[in-house]
């Protein structure tokens, strides 16, 4: 006795299999398939039950007498009546084959997401193998020698893997990313202003043994030793990707922003816009550049230029603050120039022409971020307490000064952080009556935007090219990443969903192609109301939520 039986996975999925019963034991015959939805399952369950009604299976020796087939007649009877003729003989029956499946696949996928790519204006880059790998790095990122079955199960014919490796080369030869830049510039522009971008870096390793003239070992922000490059990404004011640079991995990350922004600058043709970048960026020599070249900046201020930019305010207010308060004042360019004078109660509005000599600085006071800098502190002062005594080894712990190879408590630059908590400093070149406090630090915060695209493209997008050697390949892999991201934020735009959303309700929804008859048609699948309002969001290039 045959049957089909249902099995969990430990991955969650259902495996459907044919069993037998043979001398009172359980035997699989053959393992159908598994599935992770109910369309699936459905179809691994016809499949099955197909193989089982099946007499010309050869491969199911399961003992069974053979079932004869069901059939249609296509062809009428012989008529039967007053004229009938008696010597006639009966029309033979036309044996229909069985309906089957022939394929299924996530078709409506592929659709909208190359939906959004056309509406950003990327069909510009006439190369299909081109925007077949920027789709398969949105759905799954993967190794280039495996984006075929990502399309498969889009329903796409990949095309080989030497066309696959020349679309690479012809990526950067061509020139993609330039074309793929200006149509994201031309998408900011009719949706918002670039008035003001944002920036920041990230690094990304490699796990090679030795260094070459890009891949070098630098800072990295995830505390590793192996060869990395350095990435500066330029996004507007809502994180959609405008301009992405490459670097050596021993690059300083102050040294990446003036190249990428004059860059973005020249292509675009921009004389006046704001840049924003964290406290990383600020230097001496970058905001001169920027300045010169008639940019304006907003950048974060290092907490522990507070004692001297409000020195006035300390002199005459103590530590006391308030929740939210604003401070504007001046900072100097340099340690060599003095323009705050301590004896004067008001601190100094910041004019260009009053004082050359330094920047506009604005700070703020928060309760919460003051609670939070407390605690941290705390925590910095236990674990330096616990170096002094021996009870942990650390290599440069903070708080921990070394005088003739005896350590000690450092009290005093202790006592000057606590004097610090709640602070956070903003540097500029705008002045108060363009753009007052509360507008400069609300812009500043918008940086969180930047950090999300490139959480995305570290995360959903995979973007450590670690299969890419040469400079060529890794830059190439980059504006395919770069790509990638700008699809996968306009998704994220048009549904107001994340991208993990949309992509886990619409990978399900699989069309199947059925054989009827000899007659070869495809059937879309059932849509609930929630997956229609996803599509048609993004068939719409206006729906913004």
């Amino acid at each position: 006795m045959a049957w089909v039986r249902r099995v969990r996975t430990a991955s969650g999925a259902t495996a459907v299999q044919i069993a037998e019963s043979v001398d009172g034991r359980r035997r699989i015959v053959r393992h159908v398939g598994s599935a992770r939805d109910e369309a699936d399952l459905g179809l691994l369950l016809e499949e099955a039950h197909r193989l089982l009604a099946d007499d010309r299976q050869e491969v199911l020796d399961l003992g069974i007498t053979p079932v004869a087939a069901k059939v249609a007649m296509s062809a009428p009877a012989v008529p039967q009546g007053l004229f009938a003729d008696p010597g006639a003989t009966p029309a033979a029956r036309t044996m229909v084959s069985r309906s089957q499946v022939l394929k299924t696949s996530s078709g409506l996928l592929y659709e909208a997401l190359a939906g959004a790519y056309t509406s950003l204006g990327f069909d510009i880059v006439a190369d299909e193998s081109f925007r077949d790998l920027v789709i398969a790095r949105v759905v799954e990122p993967t190794s280039l020698l495996d984006i075929d079955r990502v399309l498969a199960e889009m329903g796409r014919t990949a095309v080989s893997l030497s066309t696959r490796k020349r679309t690479l080369r012809r990526c950067h030869q061509g020139k993609y990313r330039d074309q793929i830049a200006t149509a994201c510039f031309a998408r900011a522009v009719a949706t918002g202003d670039v008035s003001l971008v944002l920036y920041d870096v990230t690094t990304l390793y490699f796990e090679a043994e030795k260094e070459d003239d890009l891949r070098k070992v630098g800072f990295s922000k995830e505390r590793r030793v192996d060869p990395q490059i350095v990435v500066g990404l330029l996004v507007d004011r809502t994180g959609f990707p405008l301009e992405i640079g490459c670097y050596q991995g021993n690059k300083a990350e102050t040294q990446t922003i003036i190249p990428i922004v004059k860059q973005f600058q020249q292509r675009h043709g921009l004389s006046d816009m704001v840049v924003v970048a964290d406290a990383g960026m600020l230097s001496a020599t970058n905001l001169k550049e920027l300045h010169e070249v008639g940019l304006r900046f907003i950048v974060g201020s290092r907490v522990t230029k507070a004692p001297i930019d409000l020195a006035s305010h300390f002199r005459w207010n103590g530590d006391a603050f308030i929740h939210a308060q604003l401070i504007d004042t001046i900072t100097a360019k340099n340690s060599r120039v003095i323009e705050n004078d301590p004896m004067l109660k008001k601190e100094p509005l910041w004019d260009p022409v009053q004082h050359p000599g330094s920047w506009r600085a604005v700070w703020a006071y928060s309760t919460k971020r003051a609670v939070r800098d407390n605690r941290t502190l705390t925590l910095q002062e236990n674990r330096a307490k616990e170096v002094v005594a021996g009870e942990k080894a650390a290599r440069a712990p903070r708080f921990v000064k070394n005088t003739n190879g005896s350590k000690s408590l450092d009290e005093v630059s202790l006592a000057r952080a606590r004097r610090l908590v709640g602070l956070k400093g903003y540097v500029t070149n705008i002045g108060a009556d363009v753009m007052g406090p509360g507008e400069v630090i609300a812009s500043y915060h918008d940086l969180w935007r930047v950090e999300q695209s490139f959480r995305m493209s570290k995360t959903d997008l995979r973007a450590r090219p670690m299969f890419a050697r040469t400079r060529d390949a890794i830059e190439a892999h980059l504006t395919i990443v770069f790509t990638a991201l700008a699809v996968s934020r306009e998704v994220q735009d048009r549904t107001g969903l994340s991208l993990r959303r949309v992509l886990r309700t619409l990978k399900p929804l699989r069309s199947a192609t059925v054989e009827i008859n000899g007659v070869i048609t495809t059937i879309p699948p059932a849509l609930s109301p929630h997956e229609t309002e996803i599509l048609s969001a993004l068939e719409d290039p206006d729906a913004r939520h």
